[in-house]
């Protein structure tokens, strides 16, 4: 069945919509499940890792399984388990249960978004999958929005339970409509080996360069981005601007992200890929630097914008960058494995923030760490990277 390129990109673009989506509504649920379950430092860090480490392993077993028995059941069923997964939340009684069924979910959040990219390597090629993939990525946007209206306007009223039920409802309507998701030629499944063999494969002579690369440049990007992210608020509420946690300033950083992802979609096809995102991930750096030494409520909306532009479209050219580094019968497992390397780094950036300010490290010193990662990321990404488009 073939889809057209605007209903695909729809379909598809659910995958990103859902993670940012429960990203962003498990930073706003922690604190109150912290007060009403008097949960200790520990207790709320288990809570965030065990997601990281759910999707670390998604990442990998889907797309290995991917590859090995098609793109289309594995994205429904990484779709299925996150609604599952959220409709268990709702009658969790403790936190050691709310943390087993974190788990359960970030397996099916960490499949959906290699999978959901491969769906669209495997159905165009050349600019046109590159404008694509970055394009899809971008309603990662739209899942921190739709979070943000949920957080400020049904959680104080209703409670976090009814939120998580309105989110996996809203993935239950989203499994109906990817019934439509077009089905692969065999070509696109051939890969029937043993998943070792499948790990010995992206590390051949063939793959074995993009991959390694890769996977630190997918470190990198998510160590940034969630060592950053996930604790803005709380870096910028101890030094004093309560205005993080207003509405409008977490839709502005969200709606910020949207022109960085567009500007990147119209230039491919115009500048080459690897220095596109060269100039993203030194967007990414500078905008970090500025965030980390800003003293003024104004300067924290401007950096703070700019490193949500050039964070998120340096992500959204990663997404284009990867899948074409492999062939077809490899793509699944290559984005999977770069990706579980990724969600190490998402684990280890916030734990790390965390670590360094109970060291007494100050603001602008831990956001040098930022820094320091991203040009390890721009040097490898410069001079370990060929800009393949394999077919």
């Amino acid at each position: 069945m073939k889809v057209k390129g605007n209903k695909l990109l729809m379909l598809i673009g659910t995958a990103w919509l859902f993670d940012a989506l429960d990203v962003a509504l498990l930073s706003f649920i922690m604190p109150v499940i912290k007060q009403s379950w008097h949960l200790t430092a520990g207790e709320l860090g288990a809570v965030s890792a065990v997601t990281s480490l759910g999707m670390m392993i998604g990442a990998l077993v889907c797309g290995y399984l991917a590859d090995k028995v098609g793109r289309k059941p594995v994205l429904i069923g990484t779709l299925l388990l996150f609604s599952v997964g959220n409709l268990l939340l709702t009658v969790t009684p403790s936190v050691g249960w709310f943390i087993a069924v974190r788990f359960i979910t970030g397996i099916g959040l960490g499949g959906e978004l290699p999978v959901a990219a491969t769906i669209i390597a495997d159905n165009f090629t050349g600019t046109k999958r590159s404008r694509m993939l970055v394009l899809v990525d971008s309603f990662w946007a739209f899942g921190w929005i739709i979070a943000s209206l949920l957080s400020f306007l049904v959680m104080p009223k209703f409670g976090w339970r009814m939120t998580v039920l309105i989110t996996a409802l809203m993935g239950l309507y989203a499994l109906l409509v990817r019934r439509h998701l077009p089905e692969e030629a065999p070509a696109e499944r051939s890969n029937q080996r043993p998943f070792g063999a499948a790990l010995r494969q992206v590390f051949s002579v063939e793959y074995r360069r993009a991959t390694i690369c890769l996977s630190v440049l997918w470190f990198v990007i998510m160590f940034a981005y969630y060592g950053m992210f996930l604790w803005l608020p709380s870096v910028l509420v101890l030094r004093g601007f309560s205005i993080v946690h207003g509405f409008g300033y977490t839709v502005l950083m969200s709606l910020a992200q949207l022109p960085g992802y567009y500007l990147a979609a119209w230039l491919m096809g115009k500048v080459p890929r690897k220095a596109l995102l060269a100039v993203y991930l030194m967007g990414t750096m500078l905008s970090a630097a500025a965030f980390g030494l800003a003293t003024s409520a104004m300067m924290i909306l401007i950096s703070g914008a700019w490193l949500s532009f050039f964070t998120l479209g340096a992500w959204g050219i990663m997404i284009a960058f990867t899948p074409g580094q492999f062939a077809v019968d490899a793509r699944g497992m290559g984005m999977g494995f770069a990706q579980s390397i990724g969600r190490i780094g998402a684990t280890i950036g916030p734990f790390l923030v965390g670590a360094l300010m109970g060291a007494g490290i100050k603001i602008p010193g831990i956001f040098m760490v930022f820094v320091g990662a991203l040009i390890v990321g721009i040097l490898v990404l410069l001079f370990g990277l060929r800009d393949n488009d394999r077919h």
